[in-house]
């Protein structure tokens, strides 16, 4: 059976930068070829990406991942209607979720404590969840509007059969675009879980990387007396690397058109929310960067390169194409030339051995002549260009489908 599936290559060049550090604060790394490579952690990236949707798209598209559901579905319920208090917002928030979800919604003790001390006795903290629970604005809102409902409704309204139905319903259905693509798991809830349609890789640096050290001091602005202390107000260390990366996602658009479902509007296509989500995908996932030490460094680039591909069988990473680690050109420098050379003869190599030449629709994006090696590859485009041709031969697919 035919599959359209969305696999995106990108070379990247970072300065001096640390994208994504593990607990003592070193940037990450990972052995790959026998040699030690820059990583950037694909959560990192995934969570960049999805933070980018709220510059392309509209909220009522997107979701919202938190311990604090309850309060967020309180301030929905307070918005229909005004006359219920907050505690009665958060208990009919707690509940209505506990039935949505199977998830238990409490005040953590330790916060509820405090909250009485403060008021010496008065209310308790917002209930949350246990762990981060991930719910479209559409999900909330359906929410909110049957929270309502069982207000004054009795005790009985939340233990009928019918209604824990519909409240899973609304949850499990028109799942907002960062959902479908990047799923979500549901603990206690295991029917409302969903797949997540895109794939995001590790990224590593095509070349061996070590990790430095930078040294820095502040300066006191306040020490202006002669007699003052002359040394510095603070003195530290920040690790970090410059790396080119391969970076890799896929896409299931298959699997993506069956966890939006219908979508979120009812005056487009079917096609639509598809085709709105891929192309967010590919412009998010192209532009966007993890903030790790963004202020420290200003590490602000670009790709350098961007193969995409639309497949119609399975996913392929070319990441084996750096299994040997690039090397910096004798008095030149730098690996990009090389990277770029050594992935323009993996793939025509890989895709004849696997039979993929002649059903591989293949688009380039490239700066530079350092990247030159890529451009017979495929058609070369701007991403505007990239972004629509992908759109549009995503929505032709779902269209024959």
């Amino acid at each position: 059976m035919s599959r359209t599936i969305l696999d995106v290559h990108v070379l990247q060049t970072v300065p001096p930068s640390c994208l994504n550090r593990d607990d003592t604060g070193t940037p990450k790394t990972a052995v790959y070829g026998g040699v030690r490579r820059a990583r950037v952690s694909s959560q990192a990236w995934k969570r960049a990406t999805r933070r980018s949707f709220h510059d392309l798209l509209d909220p009522s598209e997107l979701g919202v991942r938190t311990r604090r559901v309850a309060e967020l579905l309180a301030e929905r319920i307070n918005k229909l209607d005004e006359t219920i208090d907050q505690a009665q917002a958060w208990q009919l928030a707690a509940e209505t979720i506990q039935l949505a979800t199977g998830s238990k919604i409490e005040a953590p003790k330790r916060k509820t404590e405090t909250a009485k001390d403060k008021a010496k006795g008065g209310s308790e903290a917002a209930p949350e969840s246990r762990y981060l629970m991930f719910l479209s604005a559409h999900q909330l809102d359906g929410l909110a509007e049957l929270a309502v409902k069982g207000h004054g409704a009795g005790k009985d309204y939340f233990k009928d059969k019918s209604i824990k139905e519909q409240a899973k319903q609304i949850a499990n259905s028109r799942h907002s675009v960062d959902i479908a693509l990047f799923g979500r798991m549901v603990a206690d809830g295991a029917d409302i879980n969903v797949d997540a349609a895109a794939q995001v890789a590790h990224a590593i640096s095509v070349h061996r990387v070590d990790n430095e050290s930078d040294y820095f001091t502040a300066v006191d602005d306040y020490k202006m007396r002669e007699d003052d202390d002359l040394g510095a107000g603070m003195i530290g260390t920040v690790e970090f690397n410059s790396a080119t990366l391969y970076r890799y996602a896929a896409v299931d658009v298959d699997l993506l058109r069956k966890n939006l479902g219908k979508g979120l509007r009812e005056d487009e296509p079917l096609t639509d929310p598809v085709r709105r989500a891929v192309e967010a995908f590919l412009q998010c996932f192209l532009t966007s960067l993890p903030t790790g030490k963004l202020n420290t460094f200003g590490n602000h680039t670009l790709p350098d390169a961007v193969v995409v591909k639309l497949r119609s069988s399975r996913p392929i990473s070319f990441v084996a194409a750096f299994e040997e680690p690039c090397r910096a050109e004798p008095e030149i420098g730098g690996h990009l030339r090389q990277a770029c050379e050594v992935l323009a003869s993996y793939i025509p190599d890989l895709e004849r051995a696997y039979g993929l030449t002649d059903t591989t629709p293949t688009w380039v994006l490239r700066v530079g002549k350092n990247t030159e090696a890529l451009s017979g590859l495929g058609s070369e485009v701007s991403l505007a260009s990239l972004v629509e041709a992908i759109g549009a031969e995503v929505a032709r697919r779902q269209d024959e489908a």
